[in-house]
């Protein structure tokens, strides 16, 4: 499923194309291969923005998605001609993508310096592709590993994506699958439900409330009646428009003691989870669960964690990565032709040479390091330490591969992932990565 509504080709910069019409056309002067020597292409992080301890590998899926339909229309390809050559033009009508892509898992762990992707192919091919792969990968990334640490600080309880309304319509429905991967129980949007086959919830806003006014007075109570009238006495109620305890015990009285759930939209969100609980259970409410919401995140839903809390949503900070709006990926080439290549700029440095990543733990399952080897390289020697391969292939001569993981495998992975991390991984504080990643055989 083509999750962009158009042809993603154009999803670049300008300089992409540019630098395929420089090699195209250095090639077709001097009859030297330029744009089609065979080049390899990395996607990695120099560091884990905010000092977090770990990143989450997430948006490969879409980024495969894209790359089923990445083709320049005729249209697009009249756009360009302006300013390329027609060897470049005729390069567009005719591109498919015909090298290998390989990679992290979705769901896995990523650390400084990981090869979270790697392209071969010709220069041209994997260029081109740049700009669209780390917009996918950056901000895929970054929200997963927003909502890893607020799945992780709410310690098992359900946590609710609600973010649609305050990010682009289509970083809503990436930032909800990413954010089920992570460990969300489900979402609000209804397209991400719809192309990813996510839960979808949702009941009403204060709006819906406000709404049942007569004659300038509020009638709670019948907007309550007309809710579970149509959801059922299993909906959950929004209790805070107007005054808290009363709209509990309107709540209560429309639906009864079987109640789902009551939501609580503002305030301190601490002392009235816990004053709604011992209303609801004075009412005989035991099981009705408390929802709350409102510009939460991973630290103040772990200040919630003692509380009588059942469920949290997440919208703002979820959606902008929590204050880390892209996972500060690059995409570097690493090699041409066999041959290692790598910058030497100043803080920019790169470390030549195709990659692929194996991760140790101990007989416990808790993970150790991160070694990066030379792609295709056998096994390094670990000792009595577990050593698994971390790289598959997802990409094989232009072909996506069959039987790659599903969103429910990601889910799984990051879950197994985040128990075998070492304690002080799952810190909501600045530090060190969780674990350190090594090179071997460079």
């Amino acid at each position: 499923m083509n999750t962009y509504r158009g042809a993603p080709a154009l999803l670049t910069d300008m300089y992409e194309l540019t630098m395929v019409d420089a090699a195209l056309t250095a090639e077709k002067a001097s009859g030297t291969p330029v744009a089609s020597r065979l080049s390899t292409f990395e996607i990695f992080g120099r560091r884990l923005p905010h000092d977090r301890r770990y990143g989450v590998v997430v948006g490969t899926g879409r980024l495969l998605d894209h790359l089923q339909n990445f083709r320049f229309t005729d249209e697009q390809v009249d756009f360009c001609s302006g300013f390329l050559s027609e060897e470049t033009l005729e390069w567009m009508r005719n591109f498919r993508f015909s090298g290998s892509i390989s990679g992290y898992r979705e769901g896995d762990l990523y650390f400084p310096g990981s090869p979270i992707l790697t392209l071969q192919g010709t220069f041209a091919e994997c260029q081109v592709l740049e700009t669209l792969a780390l917009s996918v990968l950056n901000h895929d990334c970054a929200i997963g590993t927003a909502a890893a640490r607020m799945a992780a600080a709410a310690d098992g309880r359900a946590i609710i994506e609600m973010g649609a309304r305050r990010t682009h319509e289509e970083s809503a429905v990436a930032s909800a699958r990413a954010a089920y991967i992570a460990g969300f129980s489900s979402t609000s949007d209804m397209a991400a439900g719809y192309r990813w086959s996510i839960p979808v919830g949702g009941t009403s806003a204060h709006s819906f409330t406000l709404l049942h006014t007569s004659n300038n007075q509020p009638d709670e109570k019948a907007a309550f009646r007309h809710q579970v009238e149509a959801m059922g006495t299993d909906t959950t109620l929004l209790v805070d428009t107007y005054d808290i305890t009363q709209g509990v015990a309107n709540a209560i009285e429309v639906a009864g003691p079987q109640l789902g759930g009551v939501r609580i939209d503002s305030g301190d969100l601490g002392v009235l989870a816990r004053q709604v609980r011992q209303q609801l259970d004075s009412l005989g409410a035991h099981n009705t669960h408390i929802v709350v919401s409102g510009d939460l995140d991973e630290y103040s839903i772990a200040a919630l964690r003692a509380e009588p809390v059942d469920a949290y949503g997440v919208g703002t900070s979820l959606v902008t990565g929590s204050g880390a709006p892209t996972a500060e990926l690059v995409f570097k080439i690493v090699e041409v032709d066999g041959q290692k290549v790598a910058k030497r700029s100043s803080h920019k440095e790169t470390r030549g040479g195709s990659k692929q990543g194996f991760r140790t733990s101990r007989a416990t399952g808790t993970m150790v390091s991160e070694i990066v080897t030379p792609l295709g390289a056998a096994a390094p020697d670990t000792g009595t330490l577990n050593c698994d391969k971390l790289t598959i292939d997802y990409v094989v001569d232009g072909e996506v591969q069959q039987n790659l993981p599903t969103l429910d495998d990601a889910r799984s992975l990051l879950y197994d992932n985040l128990k075998q991390l070492p304690w002080e991984g799952l810190s909501l504080s600045r530090g060190e990565p969780a674990i350190p990643t090594q090179f071997v055989g460079f």
